[in-house]
């Protein structure tokens, strides 16, 4: 599981416990400029084939956690249960999307839409459109 927050004007994602170890990864901060948007992706979370792995571990109903090349970008992941899987979208970021479990979806969402000025799952990202 991870801890999300909001500190200043950063987006910080903390990876927790033995996670740690599965993500290669114990923090990531993406500053907020850079965020997109956020929404609940639990159909996503329960397909057992997250894409290439690149350092991670997948094993398919218990965890996908670490850097994966999936539809033409790499994305961070850390999910054990797919209910509680929330995908941050990022743009101008080594990574174009961070999947991560958190204890409670919707406050996570909510929180990171208010932080970037967004109602919605749709906000434009600059350069594109």
């Amino acid at each position: 599981m991870a801890e999300v927050t909001i500190e200043g004007d950063r987006l910080v994602v903390r990876v927790r416990g033995m996670d740690k170890v599965w993500a290669l990864r114990s923090e990531l901060e993406i500053p907020l400029t850079h965020v997109a948007g956020a929404e609940r992706d639990e159909e996503e979370a329960r397909r057992w084939y997250h894409g290439m792995r690149l350092p991670g571990t997948n094993l398919p109903g218990v965890i996908t956690a670490g850097t994966f090349y999936q539809h033409g970008e790499r994305a961070f992941w850390d999910v054990h249960h797919a209910e509680n899987a929330v995908a941050i979208r990022l743009h101008d970021e080594s990574y174009g999307r961070l999947v991560v479990g958190v204890e409670d979806p919707d406050a996570t969402i909510a929180a990171i839409r208010a932080a970037i000025g967004s109602e919605g799952p749709g906000i434009a990202v600059p350069g594109e459109g």
